[in-house]
């Protein structure tokens, strides 16, 4: 069971809602960069990459986990076979597994010219399209007929959402790590990984038109920082066991910095969030480790 998964579980739904409510959040703002497309989900997977390119580069320190894309074509290699748009299923052919490892190539490449430039190329957003694309198969086993094929206004959207990020958000004084997993917690959950770590916050990214922070985004912070607190980050240095102290909801599509006005997440996030979901305040993150893992052995008995 994904941590998806398991976050819609009635009874997870209903515990979770009655032990932590939602803050509220009221914004209305004009988006700076409304969606070209109706690829909503392939662009927000191709933002995460671009947005972890863009974060090493400010932080060049920062703790890197292999790409889940990578991962995605080692899955290929040997299950073998992958749904299509319709949900049928195929062989996965030499042709496909060929196509698959030139995207991840032309894309590690893209990459790595990326970090020694900082240039935001029209090549390094096509190639965090590409690993959107990859992306999708290691989550759902779904290649579609657009595998490979890259839509020129995808490209224009995520050229427009990161060029509008301010830097200072995203640069960490101490500490930061990208897509960072959760060791054996994350195995409870058959896999789950976060955005960011930066200092004491742990940041999820959400690239959405709709200025909601929702109970669904509370949930899945919560379930982020339970894994953390139960498993760790693997590879992180020590002191990441004591830094994540925030959990920091940023959407990208219409309520975060990248969207309105080019505030920090710290300034567009309601007060009342940050207050209320601190370490040691009014959220009782040991009270959230006993509830989710009881609520695990529960769901998965």
């Amino acid at each position: 069971m994904s941590l998806t998964s398991f976050l819609l579980n009635q009874d997870v739904k209903a515990r979770f809602k009655e032990e932590f409510p939602r803050p509220k959040f009221a914004l209305k703002k004009e988006l700076l960069a409304p969606p070209v497309t109706k690829h909503y989900m392939l662009v927000g997977t191709a933002f995460d990459y671009l947005m972890r390119f863009y974060t090493k580069r400010l932080n060049p320190e920062a703790i890197t986990q292999k790409w889940v894309a990578e991962e995605s074509v080692e899955r290929m290699k040997w299950l073998g076979h992958a749904l299509d748009s319709q949900r049928v299923p195929f062989e996965i052919d030499d042709n496909i597994l060929g196509e698959a490892q030139e995207m991840l190539s032309q894309a590690k490449i893209a990459y790595s010219d990326y970090i020694k430039s900082g240039e935001t190329n029209d090549e390094v957003i096509k190639c965090t399209i590409l690993l959107a694309q990859l992306d999708t198969y290691y989550r759902t086993k779904i290649i579609g007929e657009n595998f490979g094929i890259i839509d020129e206004d995808d490209v224009a959207d995520l050229r427009k959402l990161i060029s509008i990020i301010n830097p200072d958000s995203f640069k960490a004084k101490e500490l930061c790590l990208l897509n960072p997993t959760f060791g054996e917690a994350s195995k409870l959950v058959k896999g789950a990984d976060a955005d960011l770590v930066i200092d004491d916050a742990l940041i999820d990214i959400k690239t959405t038109k709709q200025p909601k922070f929702t109970r669904a985004y509370l949930n899945e912070l919560i379930g982020y920082y339970v894994l953390y607190e139960l498993g760790g980050i693997p590879n992180a240095p020590v002191a990441a066991s004591v830094y994540a102290k925030r959990i920091v909801g940023c959407p990208s599509r219409g309520e975060v910095n990248a969207r309105y006005e080019n505030k920090s997440c710290s300034e567009i996030r309601p007060t009342s969030f940050h207050a209320a979901y601190k370490m040691g305040t009014a959220c009782p993150f040991d009270k959230i480790k006993r509830s989710l893992f009881g609520l695990l052995k529960f769901v998965g008995s």
